[in-house]
């Protein structure tokens, strides 16, 4: 199939790149110009919790809790006192759409809105609008707040909330920004060519803007969080440009062995192509683990990030095979610098050494690495979990300076108090409740009414001294006995993050289970192999430990901190579960493109060991390139103001750099070794659904003036008309002279369509190319298609 749509692509490879890149930038420009003002800042909570509905009832009783929408810190308001209340009374009158009301020390000279040493007081503004309307209201009052010679700070929630909007925008622009300059340089070095440099570009280019259009449509229809946006440029570019690496890279490889560029678009097509759609598949299905969560913000970025893996996949099989039609050789114009592709025989290279060092070592490195990666993973055992605050932005930046010492300075006023929903209650039930939970410790003040009871609905509140007791405070809530008739529901920030986050961990085991189980259908399909998937699992989930046990170093003990200014505290646990995902389908995407050579090796008779070497040899370089080219995207976000952004690009950083090293280069290789003809091994069904897919294994059409020019063969004819060849089945793999099987040969009995029996492979580990029966040399094939056309 994806030879026959390599062929399809060439015959129309002037008209598919216009469509499809006039339909997506069309797409960009309808909708995806509009994604910032439809995007939303909530969906971090679980919408079936009990705190949720406390929300709820709250808001169709009281309004919306307003008060800590954004606080001003005034200095020495004692002698800035008239200006002061000039200054926001001002506020107040020139917004009248967006302020709801000012609670200050300056209308009310109230003991508790001034700090005990009389060196600042603050105001409280309530902003009108639900939570949605919330900012865009902040935004219309943000120039006034700071248009003072007053000496002030802006605090609140909703100026937080606007910070870390503010700092994701300022992500994705620094991405463009640093990121793509530096990967087209890295693709130069890599390819040489300006022209082939470009062409991973294009693809990273077009999949983004079009997963953006596509999440400007779903926003239209469902609650897309504004972290979606940094996370789909992330991945997305990441991923299509390494797609467009490997497809490049593989059309140039099969024009250096002398095929016609029709021939080489079709065959880059049937094998990176289809590597690509399946590769692309296993990161899709990973991130689709992330719609078992009730969480909006995890769903969100499960849309935009599947749209872009999804789109770099179809752009790396549509586009780049047109665009490789058109340029034919031409893909190397424009060089910078003259490539040896051929000179050397990739036994003489390091990548395929490599796995030869390994075989020798199996056992010991198998276990050394097996050790060092278990031992990365420890400082998970210290990880804590909390909620989005300001502590998520550095610890310099204005709003979170004035945050802190808000919270300081007022510890009763903090914006995040826990609250609990009385609904239905008299008056001697309402004393029966509070008695109970007047004695929980840990909570800046007793627990009393924020507001006179209203329809027998009564909100009583106190702030949380401590992050770190907010679950214990939270169950100790649960546990209060409601009398009959009553509904008691946990609420406020403190709530909603704790029974988050048991939503997350009660579904957690789903997820992986998804993960895994499909993960390993997939794999199977493509590598005919029950083994190797089960391999591919144990591994990413190594990795995956690893790297979060790094991230646990970093971010909740604070290592690096300093440097990197971060402060060190809980994780917030969505991004925890989205990190995971990420992992599982980066390190699954790169086994894909490993494995996937290794079996094309074995396919052509090659030895398992040899099959490891070669499929190593022929992906190591450019794996290498493709995770450096993610870790240059990644990195650029690692200069994040916002901490989760940090916490994902890192977690992708060090994912990416333990996989393509001692895992790709170290651990597989020994593997695979100890496992020896075990790797091969799939039940009869699963070998038949294999080669029904036929993994990049349609019959090649063998051009001879291309092939006799790269032999050397002075006898080459004049070109012969592509109508003129005749199709054979695959090369063995061999040196000088090269053999084909002629095309009424069939295969083995029970070895299936090309496939050699496991255990019993067609050419030795050592390279023995002696010709075997039915086989014949290269020059005598040309021959006999010189014979035909003669006839």
């Amino acid at each position: 199939m994806f030879y026959s749509w390599g062929k399809f692509s060439y015959a129309h490879r002037k008209l598919i790149p216009l469509v499809i890149i006039a339909g997506i930038l069309a797409l960009f420009g309808i909708f995806g110009t509009h994604l910032d003002q439809r995007m939303s800042q909530e969906g971090w909570d679980d919408p079936a919790s009990a705190s949720t509905a406390a929300a709820r009832i709250e808001q169709e009783t009281f309004g919306r809790d307003n008060r800590g929408d954004v606080i001003v810190l005034i200095e020495d308001p004692k002698a800035n006192f008239d200006a002061a209340k000039a200054y926001l009374d001002a506020i107040k009158s020139g917004h009248p759409d967006q302020v709801d009301y000012i609670t200050s020390y300056f209308d009310t000279p109230n003991p508790n809105l001034i700090s005990q040493d009389g060196t600042v007081a603050f105001a409280a503004i309530g902003l009108k609008g639900d939570s949605e309307q919330t900012l865009k209201d902040y935004h219309a009052i943000e120039p006034a707040l700071y248009d003072t010679e007053l000496p002030v700070q802006i605090a609140g929630a909703t100026a937080v909330a606007d910070a870390l909007d503010d700092g994701m925008a300022n992500d994705v622009a620094r991405a463009e920004k640093l990121a793509l300059p530096l990967v087209g340089l890295l693709l130069l070095f890599v390819f040489g060519s300006v022209v082939a440099a470009f062409m991973p570009l294009i693809v990273g280019g077009l999949s983004i803007l079009g997963s953006l259009g596509i999440l400007a449509i779903l926003a239209q229809f469902l609650q897309v969080n504004t972290f979606a946006h940094a996370v789909v440029t992330l991945l997305g570019l990441g991923l299509a440009i390494d797609y467009g690496l490997f497809m490049v890279s593989r059309f140039r490889e099969e024009l250096d062995k002398g095929k016609d560029p029709q021939t080489a678009v079709a065959v880059t097509t049937a094998t990176a192509g289809q590597t690509v759609v399946f590769s692309a598949a296993s990161v899709a299905v990973a991130l689709s683990g992330l719609f078992i969560f009730p969480q909006a913000f995890l769903k969100s970025v499960a849309y935009g990030a599947i749209s872009a893996v999804g789109l770099a996949a179809l752009l790396s099989v549509t586009v780049l095979p047109a665009l490789f039609g058109l340029l034919g050789t031409n893909i190397d114009r424009l060089a910078v610098r003259r490539t040896k592709r051929t000179a050397r025989r990739i036994e003489d290279t390091w990548w395929y050494k490599l796995p030869q060092w390994t075989f020798r070592r199996a056992t010991l490195v198998t276990g050394a690495v097996t050790a060092l990666l278990v031992g990365l993973t420890l400082p998970m055992l210290a990880v804590s979990f909390g909620g989005i605050n300001e502590t998520y932005l550095p610890p310099n930046q204005e709003v979170r300076v004035a945050q802190d010492r808000f919270n300081e300075t007022f510890p009763a006023f903090r914006t995040e108090p826990v609250k609990l929903v009385v609904d239905g209650a008299s008056n001697q039930q309402l004393v029966d409740i509070y008695l109970q939970v007047r004695g929980i410790e840990g909570l800046t003040e007793p627990m009393s009414p924020s507001s006179p009871t209203k329809d027998g609905t009564t909100v009583l509140s106190a702030g949380i001294v401590d992050r770190e007791d907010y679950s214990r405070i939270v169950h100790e809530l649960k546990s209060v006995e409601a009398p009959a008739g009553v509904g008691l529901y946990v609420g406020g920030t403190p709530a909603l993050e704790v029974e988050s986050l048991d939503a997350l961990f009660a579904k957690l085991p789903w997820m992986s289970l998804y993960m895994v189980v499909a993960t390993f259908i997939l794999m199977a399909l493509v590598f005919g192999s029950l083994i190797l998937p089960a391999k591919a699992i144990i591994m990413t989930l190594l990795t995956a430990g690893a790297t979060l046990g790094i991230l646990s170093a970093m971010f909740v003990l604070g290592v690096g901190s300093g440097l990197l200014n971060y402060s060190a505290g809980p994780l917030m646990s969505p991004v925890l579960v989205l990190i995971i995902a990420i992992i599982y389908g980066l390190s699954t995407d790169y086994e894909v493109f490993l494995v996937s050579r290794m079996v094309e090796a074995r396919e052509k008779g090659a030895s398992t060991d040899e099959a490891i070497a070669r499929g190593t040899a022929q992906t190591g370089g450019i794996i290498t390139a493709a995770a450096l080219i993610m870790i240059v995207v990644a990195g650029a976000f690692g200069f994040s103001d916002i901490v989760m952004m940090k916490y994902i690009a890192f977690g992708m950083i060090f994912a990416l750099a333990i996989d393509a090293t001692v895992v790709r280069m170290l651990l597989v290789p020994a593997v695979m070794h100890l496992l020896r003809e075990d790797n091969w091994w799939a039940p009869g069904f699963i070998k038949a659904a294999y080669e029904k897919l036929g993994h990049g294994k349609e019959p090649v059409l063998v051009a001879p003036d291309f092939e006799s020019r790269r032999a050397g063969d002075p006898q080459a004819h004049e070109p012969v008309q592509p109508e003129a060849v005749q199709p054979v089945a695959r090369a063995q793999v061999s040196k000088q002279p090269e053999v084909v099987q002629p095309e009424a040969k069939q295969p083995s009995e029970g070895t299936g369509r090309g496939r050699v029996a496991r255990g019993k492979p067609t050419s030795s580990a050592g390279g023995d190319h002696s010709l075997r029966e039915g086989q014949v040399p290269f020059s005598e094939l040309l021959k006999r298609i010189e014979s035909q056309r003669e006839q």
